[in-house]
């Protein structure tokens, strides 16, 4: 028995696949899933969901939302999600360090929260990146 894992941005269906375990990057640290896990709604943040079919952990990076587990299905709602075979790792390398003088340099409210959001997106790459390499 397995985990059926869907993961629905606002324009697509992103992944739908059965899976043996999954960990989310959820707003209070990763949650891991395994089958028979009981029914939870937790909020997603902007990170790397890590899933294991066949011994082999591929990475998909998530950009917020919410996630349901019941009855061993995983439904995941984001705002956007990115491939990591699509990552540049150099880009995204220089991609965080942009992002991290751009945070440190924001004056008001505003800039430093669309920094924040953008620092964690260059990490969340970075550290998807990682997952792929080993």
């Amino acid at each position: 028995m397995t985990l059926n894992i869907r993961v629905i941005a606002p324009d697509k269906t992103v992944w739908d696949a059965n899976a043996e375990e999954v960990i989310l990057p959820s707003s209070t640290g990763q949650v891991g899933i395994l089958k028979g896990h009981i029914p939870l709604l937790t909020a997603i943040d902007i990170g790397v969901m890590r899933v294991r079919i066949q011994k082999e952990w591929q990475p998909i990076i998530l950009l917020g939302g919410f996630a349901e587990v019941k009855d061993n299905k995983i439904t995941i709602l984001v705002n956007g999600a990115e491939e990591v075979s699509k990552i540049d790792i150099k880009a995204a390398q220089e991609n965080l360090e942009k992002a991290t003088k751009i945070l440190n340099e924001a004056i008001n409210d505003k800039d430093k929260i669309e920094a924040t959001q953008n620092l964690r997106r260059a990490r969340a790459r970075i550290q998807a990146s990682n997952v792929l390499a080993n």
